[in-house]
């Protein structure tokens, strides 16, 4: 007698879901505010102020009807372990992103979005060469329930489970551990110490100048002026902007939590173990306050195209050496950033480098690779061995000729650690150390045990 087996239990699948209502307005009122600024003063004085208003009214009512049809066709749902994204009308696009290659998860908050109560979330994946499928926009409850789910999912925690079996429903965060928080006086000073606010009176002198001699005084002029003149302003202000009231911190589950902006508000979370180097830079006007500012180097992300978002991997846009010391020690656990010690190349690499010789240098730390560089604004790169993806020695035409070699420490983020003009045999010697190290490292043995070379010696300084 022979039994047939019992049908497979079918799977719930989670309903797609749809952006925010307003998502259409929002990012209508975005590109109309774009193809405004793309028309300029000198077409409204072409046309005139009655047929430019009759064309963006036109191209604003395109624009509307093309972000709604674009919202009615987008969702997005989790099945498994997987964000699952289907936009499109004509070619429709269905994009699935496995959880384990995220990186990062940033909450964004325009001003429009800020006024509206919306959020956007945008996420960051192993080798993305920009910004993985950004969702705008959510609530911000949404939003943050979501990036917590979809970062426990990525994880494969214990909550990660739970919330997968009940469902989407997220519960409220714990308390979250703060870490710093910069002032924003710091903020706004430091960027008055920066050559772009030094020329900043040279560029309004020109403008202003120019327009006095050409003598337009229409409403067409001024316009065109004043356009100019926020065009020299906008680089400092836009940074104080962008870093205003950043604050950092841990959250229960270890990771670091980065909070920024004025009128847009960024909040992101970043595992640690997705860290793959820490920028230090000291630039030459912030030494007389005894600042720097601290950069994080996150393997998998890209930003957007042809902006500024790269730059969203500050760790300290500014703030004394004690402060990054601390930081330090927390992205990189017993790191110390006043222990650190370089030494510089031979003597004969002054032919390559003839002034900015003596700021060369890197070391070997018990858990880091450590170099340094820059002339008026100095820089170090700190490098932890279980990041170390390659390890490369590079030898130029003028190097040939000195004996000297360059070793680079590739991490998976982009950038590189690097020891810059070193002997030869050194060079080759330093490389093997790199990948002895990062190979103990990433098998999670310790390296205490490696003999520091004696020629590593040189304290960090600024």
């Amino acid at each position: 007698m022979t039994t047939t087996p019992p049908p497979p239990t079918a799977v719930e699948v989670e309903p797609r879901r749809r952006l925010h209502p307003l998502s259409p307005i929002l990012h209508g009122a975005k590109s109309i505010a774009v193809v405004v600024a793309a028309l300029s003063w000198q077409t409204l004085s072409q046309v005139g102020l009655e047929r430019f208003a009759l064309v963006v009214l036109v191209l604003a009512l395109g624009v509307v009807v093309f972000s709604l049809v674009n919202w009615l066709t987008t969702g997005y749902h989790i099945v498994g372990r997987e964000l699952r994204i289907s936009d499109g009308l004509i070619w429709r696009r269905n994009r699935a992103i496995p959880l384990e290659r995220l990186q990062a998860v940033e909450l964004r908050r325009p001003l429009l979005a800020q006024l509206t109560g919306l959020a956007e979330l945008r996420l960051e994946v192993v080798g993305g060469s920009k910004t993985e499928a950004p969702l705008a926009y959510l609530t911000v409850r949404d939003a943050a329930a979501l990036r917590e789910r979809l970062l426990a999912l990525a994880g494969r925690t214990t909550a990660a489970v739970a919330q997968e079996n009940a469902g989407p429903q997220v519960a409220a965060a714990a308390l979250e551990r703060p870490l710093v928080r910069v002032s924003n006086r710091d903020l706004v000073i430091s960027q008055l110490l920066t050559p772009q606010a030094f020329f900043l009176p040279v560029g309004v002198a020109f403008v202003v100048l120019q327009f006095v001699m050409e003598a337009q005084w229409t409403f067409i002029g001024i316009a065109s002026t004043v356009t100019a003149m926020a065009g020299v302003l906008l680089q400092p202000v836009r940074r104080v902007l962008q870093d205003w009231d950043f604050r950092l911190a841990h959250d229960p589950g270890g990771r670091l939590v980065v909070r920024y902006g004025l009128l847009e508000t960024r909040s992101q979370v970043v595992p640690l173990h997705r860290v793959q180097s820490v920028g230090v830079t000291w630039p030459l006007l912030w030494r007389g306050h005894k600042w720097m500012h601290l950069r994080l180097d996150i393997a998998g992300y890209a930003g957007e195209q042809g902006s500024d978002s790269k730059r969203s991997d500050r760790l300290l846009p500014v703030g004394e050496f004690e402060t990054a010391r601390g930081l330090v020690w927390e992205v990189l656990p017993g790191v110390d950033l006043a222990t650190l010690a370089t030494t510089p190349p031979p003597k004969r690499a002054r032919w390559l480098h003839p002034l900015e010789l003596p700021y060369l240098g890197a070391g070997l730390a018990p858990d880091v690779f450590v170099s340094r560089w820059g002339l008026l604004t100095r820089e170090m790169s700190v490098v932890p061995y279980a990041r170390l993806q390659s390890v490369r020695v590079i030898q130029g035409p003028l190097q040939r000729r000195l004996g000297l070699a360059t070793v680079y420490a590739d991490t998976a983020g982009g950038r590189s650690g690097q020891a810059r003009d070193r002997d030869l045999a050194e060079a080759w010697a330093l490389a093997e150390q790199l990948a002895v190290r990062a190979r103990l490292a990433r098998t999670s043995m310790t390296t205490s045990a490696l003999p520091d070379e004696a020629f590593w010696q040189r304290p960090v300084q600024p």
